[in-house]
C-alpha cells in the first residue's frame, strides 16, 4: 500500500509514517514566521494544553468528515493537524485505509502520536505541507480543520495538496468565517486588550486568512480543485468546563495582546468573560465558519 507521507525516489523523506514522529526539515522561506510560532512557543503552549484546545472546534468535527467523504480505505491527509483529534476520527473512517496529520510543530506532533498509539491506521508528520513532496495523486481526501490557513503561499500551497489529491478525490476544509462573526474571538480579544480588536489583513497567515468565500473559490481554482462550494455553519466553540482554566490557557496563548495593560486587570477581564459564558456545556461562545468542498477533476 502507498505510503502517502512518503516522497518517491527519496529515501531519507520515504520513512512510512507508521512511525510516527516523521520529520521533514524543509520548510518554504514565506513560512519561516510560522515555523518559529509553532514549532516554538505558541505550538508549546498548544501542546501542553492539548484537552481543552481539542475541545474548542469539536463540534464541526462531524459536519466536516461527512462533508469529506471518508470511507472504508480512503487515504487521508490531514493539514495543520495540531495535536490529531480530527486526525483519530479521521482514522477510524478510513481504516484499514491510511491516514497521515502534518503540522510544523513538533511538540504537538508528538502529542498526536502519543495519543493515537490504539490505531494502526494513523500516525502524523512534522513537516511543511505548502512544499512536502506528497506522491502526486497519493491520497484520497485531503482535509483540515482551520489549519490551512496559516500557509505564506496559499497558492502554491493549494497547488501541491492539489497534485497530491487523486482524480475524483475530495478536499474539505473548515475556516473560520469573518472575526466579527466569532464570539470567542470578539469577547476574548477584547477582554483581554481592554478594547474591541479588530482581525487580521487579508491575505495574511492567521486564523481568518480563509474568511472571504469568493477569495476561497478563487484560491482553490487556481490551485486545480473544482465544484469549490461553501456552506455556512455555526456550532459553539466550547473552551473547557473551567472558567479559570479557560482564562489561563487563552491569557498564555494571547500574552502579547496585554502589552501595554496591567495583567492582573487583563486577566480579571477576561475571567469574567469566561464566566459569563459558563454554561451547563462549559464555557461556550458562539462561532461561525464555512465548511468547504471541492473536487480534484478526473
Amino acid at each position: 500500500m502507498t505510503d502517502i507521507a512518503a516522497a518517491p525516489n527519496c529515501s531519507d523523506k520515504g520513512r512510512s509514517f507508521r512511525t510516527g514522529g516523521t520529520v521533514d526539515g524543509q520548510v518554504d522561506p514565506t513560512n519561516a514566521a510560522q515555523e518559529r510560532a509553532w514549532d516554538g512557543t505558541e505550538g508549546g503552549l498548544w501542546a501542553a494544553h492539548a484537552d481543552l484546545l481539542e475541545q474548542m472546534p469539536a463540534r464541526y468535527d462531524a459536519a466536516l468528515l461527512d462533508a469529506a467523504g471518508i470511507g472504508p480505505g480512503a487515504r487521508v491527509l490531514d493539514i495543520g493537524c495540531g495535536t490529531g483529534s480530527l486526525t483519530r476520527k479521521a482514522a477510524r473512517r478510513a481504516a484499514p485505509g491510511l491516514v497521515v496529520g502534518v503540522d510544523l510543530s513538533a511538540a504537538m506532533v508528538e502529542v498526536a502520536h502519543t495519543r493515537a498509539a490504539g490505531l494502526g491506521n494513523a500516525s502524523f508528520l512534522r513537516a511543511d505541507a505548502q512544499v512536502h513532496p506528497f506522491p502526486t495523486a497519493g491520497v484520497d481526501v485531503v482535509v483540515s480543520r482551520t489549519g490551512a490557513s496559516f500557509f505564506g503561499d496559499a497558492p502554491a500551497a493549494f497547488a501541491n495538496l492539489a497534485r497530491a489529491t487523486a482524480p475524483g478525490g475530495r478536499l474539505a476544509l473548515l475556516t473560520w468565517q469573518a472575526p466579527s462573526r466569532n464570539e470567542w474571538f470578539v469577547e476574548v480579544t477584547a477582554a483581554l486588550a481592554g478594547q474591541p480588536m479588530g482581525g487580521p489583513p487579508p491575505g495574511v497567515p492567521s486564523p481568518f486568512a480563509l474568511a472571504d468565500p469568493d477569495a476561497v473559490r478563487a484560491l482553490l481554482g487556481g490551485a486545480g480543485y473544482a465544484d469549490v462550494q461553501l456552506t455556512d455553519v455555526r456550532e459553539p466553540a466550547q473552551f473547557g468546563g473551567d472558567p479559570v482554566a479557560a482564562c489561563d490557557v487563552m491569557a498564555d496563548l494571547l500574552g502579547w495582546l496585554l502589552d501595554g495593560r496591567d495583567a492582573a486587570e487583563a486577566r480579571g477581564a477576561l475571567l469574567d468573560t469566561m464566566r459569563a459564558h459558563e454554561g451547563p456545556d462549559g464555557v461556550t461562545f458562539g462561532s461561525a465558519a464555512w465548511l468547504v468542498t471541492a473536487i480534484r477533476p478526473g
